[in-house]
């Protein structure tokens, strides 16, 4: 596959959706580009090209069109969401002040004051200022675009006000009707919904704002054994930094010095401070909340583990839901037919003998309601706000595409070991005759490996006071087991398949230990040498205190459960039973777990938790995959949904925020159609005034952002 860039784009003059995919079909259609998505919400463009593409030439084909898109590159400040927002409706505010203040003096004079010439010509001075001055926005972006042959909302609102400026002008000169205040209110109402949006857009993006300032401001570093205040960006990885209790780590390292209670709930959301110490790993952004540490930098700035999950968020509110194709649609199209009917509407009332001024005021109306901008916010603005939501409780969406695929899953199958069990193996049960040599040689060749449950071994070895001697000619078969030479012997360490295709004996005695040690849920490990098995070694991994209570909650949202495991099918199957699952799926090796997948995905579909470089097929084999944080990278670089901890519980908050950001996306998209839908109908009949259509439209944007901002309160309980 060729390679590929992605560049980020700052995106000016979008004020619709129909905006969006028109930009996004004009950069789509360019050499070089493989793929575009632009945002709405975000005002962010992002293409994948190949890299001798010619940027520039992306922002003059843009420019064309009438926008303006500008390339970000590495180590450009950029504006965020929530500060481009909160200028915006500064912005707006100030010409809503100005506005009103000139259009209610307006509407009274219209509703009260004499209908002699001298006043008309008042109304027009007002009008004026209002429609060319404080309007201004509306006129200069219609125009834009109908020099490159296109149109939008700020077209229909253009064309609605000059409409009815311009005949009230020629009533004044011919006599008749004059609709100066329609004017004058339409501008002021549409750029009063206008800033109540950017404020509720603002609001809506301000979870990654909130993520940002979570990182430290100072950094004690030390520099020749004095302690010297600087910006965390200053820091390198090498140096070492000194954190006291309550303050903020100011960069990714590991401690060196020092043994703390580190509260790391700003990131996983686990609430319980965890204990570090010399050698463990800690995070920027996380509060050291009593000893006194030093730390080693090894991620500072852009690398963090912070910085990475900014990334993932701002990814994930980049991308679109399947379901927002059909909005994006309909946006396409939408303008030049809302003008097609407002024109019929004013041919039509013209006909059926209506006057000028009431067939004008009709189709002003038509124009007016029908503006698409509700179903552009629609999806964007439920995904920046859920992907944020989720960020703050320590999960991470990866695409848009999420939300709407994790409202299908009906069943969520678990990795046993590290995801529900703790993943920390303690050696239990030592059976053997010779028991001090079967743990030494045992030793030795577990010694060698990274499995889990070698590592509880060679633990469980090392606190019996047993010295490890070397192996050599070490050979690993996933989900079967190791065999290696120590003490001059060929020793074999799995299950009894494994040591049977090395045509060595299982003694009956031993095939009972493994029947008992899985009956106490705990895994057994067969060990031989010379032909024969020479003992059994019980392992113990508890299970985690929060997977029985997450079981249970998956199964009250009608989800069925299964466990995959490589474990004996008894030992699974008693490990099930005290956590309450459906259905276990056991003796299944590394290499099976992605076809096990596969099969339960054609029944219904499927979510997959796991957290280890084994399970990296089966997370892109599911619908869904769902890694824990604390897992492998190529686990986390497999799925599509990352838990920052590896608490079972997440899972269900990360199904229930999914599935409740996907409602009030088709809430949103209803409300939007059957706005529209209701609307336009209504405005061609002659029942709603120009000014109460100008108001609805306004207040129909405002309220799709407003359900959407409901996400920011959600809770994983039910």
């Amino acid at each position: 596959m060729a390679k590929t860039d992605t560049i980020t784009f700052d995106v000016n003059g979008m004020t619709c959706a129909s905006c969006a995919v028109r930009i996004e079909r004009v950069l789509g259609k360019q050499d070089g580009v493989d793929h575009a998505v632009v945002s709405f919400a975000g005002q962010e463009a992002r293409a994948t090209v190949s890299p001798d593409t010619d940027i520039a030439a992306l922002e003059a084909a843009v420019g064309k069109i009438g926008y303006t898109i500008k390339a970000l590159e590495e180590g450009d400040e950029r504006i965020s969401p929530t500060e481009r927002y909160a200028e915006e409706a500064r912005h707006q505010l100030k010409l809503v002040a100005g506005s009103a203040a000139l259009s209610l003096p307006l509407m009274g004079i219209a509703l009260l004051g004499p209908k002699d010439t001298p006043w008309l010509i008042f109304q027009a001075f007002l009008a004026t200022i209002v429609v060319f001055y404080f309007g201004i926005q509306f006129h200069t972006a219609a125009w834009t675009r109908l020099k490159a042959r296109t149109a939008n909302m700020d077209s229909l609102i253009s064309v609605g006000t000059l409409a009815a400026y311009f005949a009230s002008v020629a009533a004044i000169i011919r006599g008749g009707d004059v609709f100066f205040e329609t004017a004058g209110m339409i501008i002021t109402l549409i750029l009063l919904g206008r800033f109540f949006e950017a404020s509720a857009k603002g609001r809506a993006s301000q979870s990654i704002a909130r993520l940002a300032e979570l990182g430290a401001r100072e950094a004690r570093l030390l520099r020749d054994g004095v302690e010297v205040m600087v910006d965390p960006i200053e820091l390198a990885p090498g140096n070492i930094v000194v954190v006291k209790p309550g303050e903020r780590i100011p960069c990714d390292g590991v401690i060196t010095e020092g043994s703390s209670t580190i509260d790391e709930s700003m990131l996983t959301g686990e609430s319980v401070p965890v204990d570090r110490g010399p050698g463990d790993e800690v995070i920027g952004a996380t509060v050291n909340q009593n000893g006194s540490l030093r730390v080693e930098v090894t991620h500072v700035g852009p690398n963090t583990t912070l910085a990475e999950i900014i990334r993932l968020v701002e990814d994930a509110q980049a991308t679109k839901a399947p379901i927002q194709g059909l909005a994006d649609k309909i946006s396409s199209i939408f303008v030049p037919i809302v003008m097609a009917i407002s024109a019929v509407v004013f041919i039509g009332w013209m006909l059926a003998g209506a006057t000028f001024g009431s067939s004008l005021q009709n189709a002003i109306a038509v124009l007016i309601i029908a503006c698409p901008c509700a179903l552009g916010l629609a999806t964007p603005t439920a995904i920046m706000v859920g992907s944020g939501r989720g960020a703050e409780l320590g999960v991470l969406f990866k695409g848009a595409d999420i939300f709407q695929r994790a409202h299908e899953i009906e069943t969520v199958v678990f990795d046993k070991t590290g995801t529900l069990t703790l993943g920390a193996m303690t050696l239990t049960d030592v059976i053997a005759e010779d028991e001090e040599t079967l743990l030494r040689r045992v030793g030795a060749i577990e010694n060698l490996s990274e499995h889990p449950i070698a590592r509880g071994i060679v633990l469980g070895i090392e606190e019996r006071g047993i010295e490890i001697g070397e192996a050599t000619d070490f050979e690993a078969t996933p989900g079967g087991g190791v065999i290696a030479k120590t003490d001059g012997v060929k020793v074999a360490i799995g299950t009894p398949t494994f040591l049977g295709e090395l045509d060595m004996v299982v003694l009956e005695d031993h095939f009972t230990m493994l029947d008992r040690l899985a009956d106490q849920a705990k895994t057994a490990v067969m060990v031989g040498w010379d032909g024969k098995s020479t003992g059994v070694l019980g392992i113990a991994d508890d299970i985690r205190p929060t997977s029985i209570a997450a079981i249970r909650e998956l199964h009250k949202d009608n989800m069925k459960t299964v466990m995959l495991t490589g474990d004996r099918r008894l030992t699974a199957e008693r490990v099930a039973a005290q956590l309450g699952i459906d259905n276990v799926i056991a003796e299944v090796r590394p290499d099976e777990k992605a076809a096990t997948i596969r099969e339960l995905s054609e029944k219904s579909p499927v979510g997959f938790v796991g957290d280890g470089i084994n399970d990296a097929a089966a997370l892109v084999t599911a619908d869904i995959g769902i890694a824990v944080g604390s897992g492998t990278d190529v686990a986390i670089e497999s799925a599509d949904v990352v838990l920052l901890s590896p608490d079972p519980a997440l899972v269900v908050g990360a199904m229930r925020l999914a599935r409740s950001t996907f409602r009030v996306i088709k809430q949103n998209l209803f409300w939007a159609f059957a706005y529209n839908t209701a609307a336009i109908p209504l405005a061609a009949a002659g029942l709603l005034n120009p000014m109460i259509a100008a108001g609805a439209m306004a207040l129909s944007s405002v309220s799709v952002v407003s359900n959407s901002v409901r996400l920011r309160r959600f809770t994983p309980t039910r």
